[in-house]
């Protein structure tokens, strides 16, 4: 309780930090791995006692999307993990199901494997349904959630785009393909160690599996998470989204329909992409500290 006490310092622990613009970075861990099923997932765990906060990166990315906030949860008192999901990172490649609701239920397996929960549980992109699902499923498990650049309905892509994206995972090229536009998720300004993230994801891409695991989630439907979402109003929410986020035609307008949809005024994060957690972390981090500490404990 004495943690959560503190957590209104969030703001000046970014206002008092030189790195606050350049996006801050965690030091390394070791992985650690749960066998779920058919695979393993792979996680990292800063430890603590502090209440615990799940994060969930996006397909086509690794857990390493969230050097920017973990540091700061973890010095506002927080026990942070971090974890790859299904075919990505270090988890294993080959799964039977990719689905949002999978990765949810292996962040609940995952919560319960720590004997740490309630979680709050952040999921970035596709991972947002992922944490509504685990919500949903286990709500005595999930404290709230961080929706951030989330994607949880499906688009209406033009018949070019859909060739494009077939062009594009189409060939040897694919994982430059993916990279490309991995890069425009970002339009305003990269994070210092953009350079270091891209070869790394680069070369995760490149293990046997990867792309193909990857392929088949660009290709799944959402249509189970929107209607997941108009019975979720009850369930304590923060929704943050780039108004530069290419993913959507309109990005402030979807994130009101989320917020709308959940009983929560978003955040927008001006000329942030698709990445607003780790573009411009010094604007996302304060209202996610006040989010979190605001929850009633559990």
């Amino acid at each position: 309780m004495n943690t959560l006490a503190r957590r209104p310092m969030g703001a000046s622990l970014l206002s008092a930090s030189p790195m606050a613009a350049a996006a801050p970075t965690a030091p390394p861990s070791s992985t650690r791995f749960l066998t779920v099923g058919e695979g393993r997932v792979a996680y990292d765990d800063t430890g603590g006692s502090g209440p615990l906060v799940l994060a969930i990166p996006g397909m086509g990315d690794l857990r390493t999307e969230y050097r920017a906030l973990r540091p700061l949860l973890q010095q506002a008192g927080y026990r942070v993990v971090t974890m790859d999901v299904r075919g990505h990172g270090e988890t294993s490649a080959t799964w039977s199901d990719y689905s949002a609701r999978a990765v949810g239920r292996d962040a609940l397996a995952l919560i319960a494997h720590l004997g740490a929960g309630p979680a709050v549980v952040l999921g970035n992109s596709f991972a947002a349904g992922s944490a509504l699902w685990a919500a949903h499923e286990a709500p005595a498990q999930v404290r709230g959630v961080v929706l951030l650049g989330p994607i949880v309905r499906d688009g209406s892509p033009s018949w070019f785009a859909k060739a494009a994206v077939a062009v594009g995972f189409g060939g040897p090229w694919r994982v430059g393909f993916w990279l490309a536009y991995w890069n425009s998720l970002f339009p305003t300004r990269k994070p210092a160690d953009h350079a270091q993230a891209r070869a790394a994801l680069a070369a995760n891409l490149r293990e046997p599996g990867r792309m193909d695991a990857l392929r088949t989630m660009v290709g799944l439907s959402k249509a189970d998470t929107e209607a997941l979402v108009v019975g979720s109003r009850h369930l304590p929410a923060l929704v943050v989204m780039g108004t530069r986020d290419p993913d959507f035609p309109d990005a402030a307008a979807e994130a009101r329909w989320l917020g709308e949809a959940l009983g929560t005024e978003p955040l927008l994060v001006e000329g942030a992409g698709h990445y607003p957690h780790l573009e411009m972390p010094e604007h996302v981090a304060p209202r996610l500290l006040a989010f979190i500490a605001g929850l009633a404990p559990r």
